[in-house]
């Protein structure tokens, strides 16, 4: 009786906090609000998170693995894009290297946070971390050249000044980040799709999920239904305090581009929560399918999103990276390869990615 009370209350509970989340944020939109309104909402943001990663586990545990990740990294990746486009438009000139900000904040936090939170979390588990070269080094060698297509060659580009692409540039690296993801789609989905699922280690913890019952389709698609719900309401929210972030952040000092990679963490909780805790159930291969899957996303979607946009957005359009990031790029390119390419990790490179992410947020800060 007891459990049954307490699995009611849970789904209860999952199901009412994304709509107050989203009511919390149809209130607060586009308004300056008081002290006590920005820690409601940001309360409402934190239930959000919560309930997000229980519908996606809902969503992954009837489809299955790698389509389950892949739910959750374009869910959040498109809503992204949609609230990018909205803050362009809205932002003027001041927002010109809003698009490369947001997705290289997206890339360092997915490849470097989450990639080694996962590792961290996998290796103190089992003592090594164990998942599919094959089809992590597929995703890394897709985050890598959509990266260097889309941030760093308009840093070199002679056709117009400063880091920006002429149109024509800006097409061809829209078209090629649309070709890349759907190909990346296709092999992960279809094709290879052995190369992206969890790897049986022996231990029995990574079938925990796979002997239990699997939601029925109704459950399924009410649970698809509250996370898109609850990801509309985590960017919106995140949205509706930034501008106390922004605030504080100035009266802090720090560079405006914080403020950005502030947005970026929270936007990306439910996704590194996701991550962690498929790496607890010893499924690294899924938290590493969601990090790599949410950067392919995340460049793949936006640079065709913006690219289209540029139509009717007025100002330039800064999309080149400086040197400091190219450099914290590279090096992110390089560990990631040494770590994926033997299919197995330690504690080291967990901590060798945190060590990144921190380097680039101390940057961020202090640059």
């Amino acid at each position: 009786m007891g459990t049954t009370k307490r699995k009611s209350f849970l789904t209860d509970w999952t199901v009412v906090v994304p709509v107050v989340a989203l009511v919390a944020l149809v209130f607060s939109w586009g308004r300056d609000l008081p002290g006590f309104a920005v820690a409601l909402v940001a309360l409402c943001l934190a239930g959000a998170v919560l309930a997000a990663v229980h519908h996606a586990e809902v969503v992954a545990h009837r489809v299955g693995e790698p389509f389950g990740s892949l739910v959750l990294a374009v869910a959040v990746t498109v809503i992204e894009v949609a609230l990018i486009v909205t803050l362009m438009a809205d932002g003027g000139d001041k927002s010109a290297s809003l698009a490369r900000d947001t997705v290289f904040a997206a890339v360092m936090i997915t490849c470097n946070g989450i990639v080694g939170l996962s590792l961290l979390v996998g290796a103190l588990r089992n003592r090594i971390a164990v998942f599919n070269p094959e089809g992590s080094g597929a995703a890394l060698a897709t985050v890598a050249t959509l990266a260097t297509l889309s941030l760093v060659l308009p840093t070199f580009t002679t056709s117009k000044p400063g880091p920006e692409f002429s149109s024509a540039q800006l097409i061809f690296a829209a078209v090629a980040s649309l070709a890349l993801y759907g190909l990346f789609v296709a092999v992960q989905t279809v094709r290879h799709r052995s190369y992206f699922l969890p790897v049986d280690t022996g231990t029995g913890s990574g079938d925990a999920d796979g002997h239990a019952e699997p939601p029925t389709v109704r459950t399924a698609f009410l649970s698809l239904g509250l996370l898109l719900i609850a990801l509309v309401a985590v960017v919106g929210d995140a949205k509706a305090v930034s501008p106390t972030i922004e605030r504080a952040v100035a009266a802090a000092g720090l560079p405006q581009a914080v403020v950005g990679v502030i947005i970026a963490l929270l936007v990306l909780l439910p996704e590194t929560l996701a991550a962690v805790r498929a790496a607890r159930r010893d499924r690294v291969q899924t938290s590493l399918n969601l990090a790599y899957g949410s950067a392919i996303a995340s460049i793949g979607l936006t640079i065709p999103a913006i690219a289209l946009a540029s139509i009717w957005l007025s100002g330039p359009l800064l999309l080149g990276l400086g040197p400091i990031h190219m450099v914290l790029l590279a090096l992110t390119v390089v560990v990631s390869a040494l770590t994926i390419v033997p299919g197995r990790a330690t504690l080291l490179q967990g901590g060798v990615h945190i060590v990144l992410l921190a380097a680039y947020l101390f940057l961020a800060v202090s640059p």
